[in-house]
């Protein structure tokens, strides 16, 4: 009794295995496909053609920066206060990203130059994201 399902098991596990590494559109049809030698067709490939490569989005794609560091830049003022989680501090509805921390405290009255990237994802819940690029006391 043993062997017939042993036997069981391994012809649907070739089935299976058959199933899905059988090529095609999905259909049950398993007759091979002419091969571009006989048909005269170019052969297919999944790589790109290296002389049509794909163009990289540029700095305002969502998630990328809106302006490169150190060109132009926001300016804000204002008291710092803390996020409702740790390490994170909020000037005017920003959420501040880098900068000096020796600056950039709780309750410090601070103006800081940098840009908003709300693409970006961080931990703290609250806020705008804002990177620093420079901050100073007011």
């Amino acid at each position: 009794m043993k062997t017939p399902r042993t036997v069981l098991v391994a012809l649907l596990a070739g089935l299976a295995l058959t199933a899905c590494a059988a090529p095609g559109d999905g259909s049950a049809d398993s007759s091979p496909s002419p091969s571009p030698s006989t048909t005269g067709a170019a052969p297919v490939t999944s790589q790109p053609d290296p002389g049509t490569s794909p163009k990289r989005p540029g700095p305002s794609w969502k998630g990328g920066p809106s302006t490169p560091p150190g060109v132009g830049g926001t300016v804000i003022s204002g008291t710092v206060q803390a996020g409702v989680e740790p390490n994170c501090l909020l000037l005017d509805g920003h959420l501040l990203v880098g900068g000096p921390r020796d600056v950039l405290k709780a309750g410090a009255k601070v103006e800081v130059t940098g840009r908003p990237e709300p693409g970006m994802m961080t931990t703290c819940q609250q806020g705008t994201p804002f990177v620093v690029e420079s901050a100073r006391p007011a």
